[in-house]
């Protein structure tokens, strides 16, 4: 079967699919990797939607599916005629390398508010790459548990360095094959194998507005890394945070907000609880509420950068298109 990808800056690429081989599975075996996180068809990564042809849709998240016709998801689409798909991000976005897979061991492990916890890992060096942990700030990598079972993809929140050092904060999913490892095996010393890394939410550093930041759950971490960024650089853009959690307990411990606030004097943080308790004094309901007050006054319409849950980032997005912001304007990742 042929099929056609095509980018959103009307790039065609023609390649072959074989019977039962997903979109995915074909793009990788012609040398192109569209983003992709799960490949289970849960996470929404690797959404697209198709124009012409027939096909059928292994199991697969409702929830992760993008809107409107012909939406699918690469890792579960599977042709079943000639299929022309149209890809949500340019050709120079498309890679045509093989994603990196390094390995590296577990070098610290503590809470990170009530329901997440920080992961730092330090790589093993290679021929090919040294040891250096080489990035763009809001990336993320997929990490496999040993004996390569269970494999999970989580976004960095520190920022590129020499010395091998990734740090992941990971929110601990009751029932969660990674996050129960986490809670319960995890030690300094295990080794773990490491793809990516991956993703293109990464700041637009060529924008003049304001950037505004929405994060949920474990989408602090991608927009932790882009604030050190940008304290790294001494970027005066005016730049405010809007982080939602269930219970203010799960919030990120205040003292590296603080530290965010000391690099970043302008940067401006609204934690949203949306099950607050008697005596709560944060902005009580969710983030995308948060985000419909804050737009009403202001001066100027926003960059906006969105990370977290489908449910969370959908109301977000749906909040940013109300205040009539442009999509180009809007910068979103899916968890």
């Amino acid at each position: 079967m042929k099929l056609t990808l095509q980018t959103r800056d009307a790039v065609s690429l023609q390649i072959d699919a074989a019977p039962g081989q997903s979109v995915l599975a074909a793009a990788e075996a012609a040398g192109l990797y569209p983003p992709a996180m799960c490949r289970d068809g849960q996470c929404g990564q690797c959404a697209a939607h198709v124009r012409a042809g027939s096909y059928e849709m292994g199991p697969h998240s409702a929830a992760a599916l993008p809107a409107g016709p012909g939406g699918v998801l690469l890792c579960r689409c599977l042709p079943t005629a000639d299929l022309v798909v149209a890809l949500p991000y340019d050709d120079a976005q498309l890679p045509r390398q093989s994603v990196p897979v390094r390995a590296a061991v577990v070098e610290a492990l503590h809470p990170c508010g009530a329901a997440a916890v920080s992961l730092v890992l330090r790589l093993v060096p290679d021929a090919a790459s040294g040891q250096a942990a080489d990035f763009l700030p809001g990336q993320y990598m997929e990490l496999c548990l040993p004996g390569g079972t269970v494999s999970r993809a989580y976004s960095l929140a520190n920022l590129p360095n020499w010395d091998g050092e990734l740090e992941f904060l990971i929110r601990l999913v009751p029932g969660g094959a990674f996050s129960g490892w986490l809670a319960t095996t995890a030690k300094p010393g295990d080794r773990l194998e490491l793809r990516g890394p991956l993703g293109h939410f990464t700041l637009d550093e060529a924008s003049p507005r304001p950037r505004w930041m929405v994060g949920g759950g474990c989408g602090f971490a991608p927009l932790l890394s882009m604030l050190r960024q940008m304290a790294s650089f001494q970027d005066a853009t005016p730049v405010k945070l809007i982080y939602g959690v269930n219970r203010a307990a799960e919030a990120v411990p205040e003292a590296l907000l603080a530290e965010l606030r000391a690099d970043l004097p302008q940067l401006e943080t609204i934690l949203a609880v949306w099950q607050p308790e008697p005596g709560c004094t944060a902005f009580q309901g969710s983030s995308a509420e948060a985000l419909a007050v804050a737009l009403k006054t202001a001066a100027t319409p926003p960059d906006l950068y969105v990370c977290g849950p489908p449910k969370m980032l959908d109301a977000v997005l749906a909040v940013a298109r109300a205040a009539g912001l442009p999509p180009a304007q809007i910068f979103a990742e899916r968890l």
